[in-house]
């Protein structure tokens, strides 16, 4: 490996629920290359049903899963199921609007 860093990814709700049935930890640690890497590889990659994933929080602030991680990012994957008001306050609505398919 040249480069990168090991990256903490923290996961609530269902994919804290989904990882837990798994007998995995709900808090994550992948490497990410220093040219960074789409959130939706890093779902892949820790193996998320992306049908449960409605968006990646990086640095506070909510994005699509076409966003590119890099080191040293503070990540939180967004479950699907979070209720009305709390996706617009969130930013959660507007990102999944991004979200390539």
């Amino acid at each position: 490996m040249c480069g990168g860093e090991i990256t903490t990814v923290r996961l609530f709700g269902k994919l804290h629920t989904y990882r837990r049935q798994k007998g995995l930890s709900p808090i994550a640690e992948i490497w990410l290359p220093d040219e960074g890497m789409p959130a939706v590889d890093v779902a892949r990659q820790l193996d998320l049903p992306l049908d449960f994933i409605e968006g990646v929080f990086c640095n506070h602030v909510v994005y699509g899963l076409d966003h590119i991680l890099r080191p040293g990012d503070e990540l939180a994957f967004v479950p699907t199921g979070i209720p009305g008001p709390h996706r617009f306050m969130l930013g959660i609505h507007a990102a999944g609007k991004s979200k390539s398919d």
